[in-house]
């Protein structure tokens, strides 16, 4: 009995381990089990619901990787695409700076977002310290001429011309070749002929009368609104007039664009800025116009004492009065102008405007044509001075009665001639023979004079893309103006045939 129960006792021992085994070796297979086969389950299970194919899953991903990798591509294309054009454009390799394109939406774009490298350019002015401290000193005496008069009446032209006078008029070569002969009393074409066109309203012409310092600006054909100026002191804003000319288009432009309020008497103002209009334009093209204001500002103002001009789509930024004192006062002088960035000869400023398209290719050669045959001559050391081409933005002016005739002379050519008047600054100071003393200041003083601000809208004319004169004939094309530039359309007193101009080596990427 003892012996079978030993023996059932044995055999309950010896199951109990066999179970106890068995699940410490199931517990094992599970902890031992593979991913592998982890996958093979999860694969089985995947199977009873819906099979899928590896070809997709191996599509899918390589159409994934195929899409990023033309993405990084593209994008590493374009940045090298606009690194090439800003290296280009600033590039000193006159080939590939031809490539660019100054005024192009890819470079506004990035000089707008600040991802152009901007040149160094701006220097410091040695301004005085103090506008209330500054003495205005007594008025430079005249000397030759003593006394400047100007002709009114448009004598010359046919009987059909003479219907419509000119603003300009029919200066003939006779009167202008004696216009550069310097006596004592002077007579001389000036603008503003007799029903010639520009008339200013009779309140703004009694509020220019008690102006005798004047900052005055222009804007034609509405490719701008006025820039306030800044940094003024409480002297200027009283002494100075702030007169912004503008015609009949550009007032109705700022009018929808800026407040334009009406003051006393009348006149219109944007902020400081007084709104002078100048009614029936004299010239067909809006360029040609904005010199009126520009260049005969003594004759639109025949008050001022001293002027300041500054073109439209600039903001001032440094004190009027402090401007006269350092470009005027400390050197004695009556005419100040900066000198062009790249260019000294006119005949690489005309260089550089014909590939800009900038006027009339042929009548740009035409204008320097008469200038080489009269005598005009590359720019060099021998001429005594800095340069024959200024940045014409800014002019700042003692009214004398020299520097009334080299502005109406100049003014002369503008109008006979094209309206890039930097190629006739220097051509008129050559002409006076050394009587005409001015000051030429760095380029880098001059840009820190304003901030630049872009036109609303770039300027267009059909003129400015003619790559021949046989476009002109019969004037059917509607090409040729007929209020100004007729010089280049009168015959001409000398024999220009064998008339070659200057070679010009491009020395700067400038556009």
């Amino acid at each position: 009995m003892r012996s079978n129960e030993g023996r059932g006792l044995g055999r309950m021992d010896a199951e109990a381990q066999r179970l106890l085994s068995s699940r410490a070796a199931t517990r094992s297979d599970r902890s031992n089990r593979s991913p592998r086969s982890k996958d093979s389950d999860s694969s089985a299970a995947s199977n009873s619901k819906g099979v899928k194919d590896p070809l997709k899953m191996i599509w899918r991903r390589g159409f994934t990787r195929l899409v990023l990798v033309s993405a990084i591509l593209w994008i590493l294309l374009i940045l090298f695409a606009l690194l090439f054009h800003l290296w280009s454009c600033h590039s000193s390799i006159i080939f590939l700076s031809a490539l660019c394109k100054k005024d192009s939406k890819v470079l506004v774009m990035l000089d707008t977002m600040g991802l152009t490298p901007q040149p160094q350019h701006r220097c410091p002015i040695p301004l005085a310290d103090e506008p209330d401290t500054i003495v205005i000193p007594e008025i430079t005496p005249d000397t030759i001429p003593k006394t400047l008069s100007y002709i009114m009446e448009d004598e010359g032209g046919n009987n059909s011309e003479k219907s419509q006078p000119l603003f300009g008029g029919h200066q003939s070569w006779l009167q202008r070749e004696n216009s550069f002969k310097l006596n004592t009393t002077t007579k001389v074409h000036c603008g503003f002929i007799k029903n010639g066109g520009a008339e200013m309203d009779a309140i703004d012409v009694q509020y220019a009368q008690k102006c005798k310092f004047v900052v005055a600006s222009g804007i034609f054909d509405g490719y701008d609104t006025p820039h306030q100026p800044s940094n003024l002191s409480v002297r200027s804003k009283k002494l100075f007039c702030f007169l912004m000319v503008v015609d009949e288009v550009s007032l109705d432009f700022i009018k929808q664009n800026v407040t334009v309020r009406e003051g006393s008497d009348g006149g219109k103002w944007v902020g400081i800025w007084r709104l002078v209009t100048l009614h029936h334009p004299p010239y067909d093209e809006p360029r040609r116009n904005g010199k009126v204001p520009k260049i005969l500002t003594h004759r639109l103002f025949p008050h001022a004492r001293y002027s300041i001009w500054i073109d439209g789509k600039m903001e001032l930024i440094v004190d009027p009065l402090l401007m006269l004192e350092r470009y005027l006062w400390r050197g004695k002088h009556t005419f100040a102008i900066a000198c062009h960035k790249h260019h000294k000869s006119i005949y690489e400023e005309a260089d550089a405007i014909k590939r800009r398209k900038r006027y009339a290719r042929p009548l740009i050669d035409l204008h320097m044509k008469i200038y080489r045959y009269e005598g005009m001559e590359m720019w060099s050391l021998k001429k005594g001075t800095i340069s024959d081409v200024p940045e014409g933005a800014v002019i700042i002016r003692e009214h004398t009665t020299m520097t009334n005739l080299f502005s109406c002379l100049w003014f002369n050519e503008v109008n006979l001639f094209t309206p890039r008047d930097q190629l006739s600054f220097g051509y008129v100071v050559h002409r006076l023979e050394g009587a005409f003393k001015f000051f030429m200041f760095p380029n880098c003083e001059y840009n820190s004079l304003f901030i630049l601000h872009r036109h609303i809208r770039e300027h267009s004319s059909v003129i400015e893309w003619v790559k021949s004169l046989d476009e002109f004939k019969g004037n059917q094309s509607g090409l040729k103006e007929t209020r100004g530039g007729l010089g280049l359309w009168t015959p001409y007193p000398g024999d220009l045939r064998s008339v070659e101009l200057p070679s010009v080596k491009r020395t700067s990427p400038a556009g």
